[in-house]
This record gives structure tokens, sequence and C-alpha cells, in this order.
């Protein structure tokens, strides 16, 4: 009998070793660095980072060092560029993150629709008083549909003015083509010669959907709207000399200075109340801008282009920012110029951008 007893329970144990090692709920956890690494390998298939070290690999000894570090610390750990122009010189004050900003271009999104705007103004299509049907009860003039970037509104602006009409004002404006002068790194982004398969110019004028726009380009054209019609080209001298000898130089002058007050008027009213609230500096120095949201094949994309302050442009950015979480809009890119433009007035950098502009005018007219 003691015996028996003996064997049962030898086979009692001897049963229990073997579930254990075949059973999921028993079997022996697996190692921390492999459970680390599947983490990682799944995260994969959401393509962009939506955090990186954006300074990584930047050479930026010749940048403006206020506004780089203003524009710097605006960005944070967000996987972004940050590109900073004088408008009316079109001299290159920062370019936070040259990989991205320097890269062949991304899909516009909504930062196309001032182009359309100026477009639709100059071809007599649409006015300031002009009321566009953008839903079954719902009407819009050009500054709400700028302010809350309605995209009925501008795809409705691009079937009247036609895929011929759109291109050629675009190609005015600069895209398609190198912004800047010399820049080696800089791609001429893309612009279509047909109407886009999906959608045609309709989607074309409400998302620039064709269209490869690059950072320097779109802040080469908001310049242009800053300073009054002159494009100029882009210069970044990173060189004791090249700094020393800058020169501007003009690409071309666009009759477009008329146009201006009713695109500068729905910018504004984005900042003051629209999809670019984040971006408001202060009653003293005010910004203008216009925000983009969409995605690509790799990730989605936040715009936000603008200038400060109206009277006295000083400064133009351009914010891009990607990844693949949902916090990655134009409303959120907005907020990184924000923290730019209030670390740069909590400076006095608008402050004495006016005082020089004053000086400017007093000594023409101590010459004259």
């Amino acid at each position: 009998m003691t015996n028996r007893a003996s064997h049962l329970r030898l086979l009692a144990v001897f049963l229990c070793v073997s579930i254990a090692g075949n059973s999921p709920a028993f079997a022996a956890p697996r190692p921390r660095a492999a459970r680390a690494s599947i983490r990682r390998s799944s995260s994969s298939r959401y393509g962009v980072p939506t955090f990186t070290d954006s300074e990584k690999g930047d050479v930026a000894s010749y940048d403006n060092p206020i506004v780089r570090q203003a524009a710097v610390d605006a960005l944070g750990r967000y996987n972004g560029s940050v590109v900073a122009i004088d408008p009316t010189s079109g001299r290159i004050l920062t370019v936070v993150n040259q990989n991205l900003a320097f890269s062949a271009g991304f899909i516009p999104c909504s930062t196309i629709k001032p182009v359309i705007a100026v477009a639709a103004l100059q071809e007599g299509v649409v006015t300031r008083d002009t009321m566009i049907r953008v839903a079954a009860r719902k009407y819009l003039n050009l500054t709400e549909a700028l302010a809350h970037s309605n995209n009925a509104f501008f795809e409705e602006l691009g079937r009247r003015m036609g895929f011929d009409t759109v291109s050629r004002y675009g190609r005015l404006l600069g895209l398609g083509e190198l912004a800047g002068y010399q820049i080696p790194e800089e791609h001429p982004g893309g612009f279509p010669s047909e109407p886009p398969v999906f959608g045609g110019v309709a989607r074309m004028s409400s998302f620039g959907q064709g269209i490869q726009m690059t950072p320097l380009q779109l802040g080469a054209l908001v310049s242009s709207f800053a300073n009054g019609g002159t494009l100029y080209y882009l210069q970044y001298p990173r060189t004791a000399e090249e700094q020393a000898n800058f020169t501007p130089r003009i690409k071309r002058q666009l009759n477009i200075e008329s146009l201006l007050p009713e695109v500068r008027d729905g910018m504004l009213a984005a900042v003051l109340y629209g999809t670019a609230r984040s971006s408001y500096i202060s009653d003293d120095a005010q910004a203008l801008g216009k925000t983009g949201t969409c995605s690509d094949a790799a990730s989605r994309l936040g715009w936000f282009v603008s200038y400060a302050d109206q009277s006295h442009p000083k400064i133009v950015l351009v914010v891009l920012v990607r990844g693949h979480s949902s916090i990655i809009k134009g409303a959120m890119a907005a907020g990184v110029a924000g923290r730019i433009y209030r670390r740069l007035n909590d400076e006095n950098y608008f402050a004495t951008a006016r005082n020089e502009s004053s000086k400017s005018v007093m000594a023409a007219g101590t010459r004259q």
C-alpha cells in the first residue's frame, strides 16, 4: 500500500511538471529585452515618429542665436522643423531640423489656400464680400473661409478658375521652383502638369493635392505677402564672408499689393478666432497666419506659416510637424509658432524692429 501511494505521488509530480512546461499560463516569462524589442517592432507600422531630436545634425553657427533658441525650445521633443525668414530681405534667420527643411517637399495641406485666394481675387472670381455656399444653409465670405480653413469654399474657387489658372498663379508665386539662392541642399518641390486624379483642381485648391511644397517655398511666398509683393530669393549665409557681404536678391515683383488686405484679414482672423488661435502674441505685436492639416503616405502633417508684426513685418515663420499621433495638426504647429513669437516678444525683438524701422524712416527724411 505504501509503495502504491509513493508511485501515485511520483506520477502526480510528473504530470504537473509536464503540464506546466506546455501551458502558456505556466510558461517562463520572456526576457525584458525581448519584450521591448517586440514593442518597438510593432510600433514601426505607424511610420514616422512623433518625437525625435529635431536639432540633430544641424550646423547652425551663423543662425540668429535668439531666433534659433526660441525655435528650438518651442519645438521641444516634437518631430518637426522651423524656418525663420526676414521678409524684408529674404535672409534666412534660422533653420531647425535642416534635414527636414531641405527635403523634397510635402503636400501643403490648407496652406495652399492663400495662393488660391490671391488668384481668385486677381481673376475677379471673388471679392471681399462674395458669399459662397459651403453647406445646405451656410454661406461664407473670404475672410471667414480663411479663418476657419473651409475646404468647400476653396474647392469652389478652384472649380471656377480651372486648372490652368490655378497652376499659373501657383508657379508665379514660386511653387515648383527653387526658392533659395545657391543653397545646395534645397529641392524644388513639385507642381503637377495636369489635374490630380483624385479630386482634380478642387482638391488641389483646398488641400494642395498633387503639390509637393518645401518649407522654404512656403516661407518665400508668405514673405511676399508680408512685404507687399516682392518675391525674394532666400539666402542662408553660412560663412563670415557671406554674412558680411549679404545683399538682398529679388526674384520678381508680384503685382498683388492691392489684393493683400483681403488675404491678410483672413490670416489675421485665423489667429484671432480661427484655426490658429494658439499663435496669438499680444495686442501690440500681432501675428497673421494659415494652418494646414492632412496626411501623406508616411505620416500626419501639421503646417503653420505666418508673419509678425503687421505694421513692421520682421519675421516669417514656417513650422512643419510630422508623426503618427492625432495631436499632429496645423493648430499644434501654430502653438509652436506662438511660443516662438511670445518668447521673442518678451525679449523685445519686435520693439527693436519697430525702433530700427522708425530710425530708417527718419534718416530717409533727413536725406530728402
